[in-house]
């Protein structure tokens, strides 16, 4: 079993930065995936950003550039680095951490303001 938590959302403005984290605990192993998606009210939910356990990164085209996805290794933690936010980035963003199966964190809101 693996165990997921994510913190670090909040309210931010356009133009502004936050930094999600999602501690991981539990049998994670060596090999393994991990990702962020996010969805906002009356969407469907998307994949943000992925990186897998030897630190390749994918983004989807509406963030990169902007937003960038790591991992500690020694403190079990996935970060999200989001920066130049829009209006468009408001919604509850997840981690996902996959090996053998997808397990999913409870979610943290990010809402963006004018």
């Amino acid at each position: 079993q693996v165990q997921l938590v994510e913190s670090g959302g909040g309210l931010v403005h356009i133009g502004g930065s936050l930094r999600l984290s999602c501690a991981v605990s539990g049998d994670i192993g060596s090999f393994f995936a991990m990702a962020w998606h996010r969805q906002a009210p009356g969407r469907q939910r998307e994949l943000v950003a992925t990186i897998t356990s030897g630190g390749i990164t994918d983004y989807a085209d509406s963030v990169n550039g902007r937003f960038t996805i790591s991992k500690d290794n020694a403190q079990n933690t996935l970060y999200l680095q989001m920066n130049s936010l829009k209006l468009d980035d408001t919604a509850i963003y997840y981690c996902r951490f996959r090996r053998y199966r997808d397990y999913w964190g409870q979610g943290t809101q990010v809402t963006v303001s004018s």
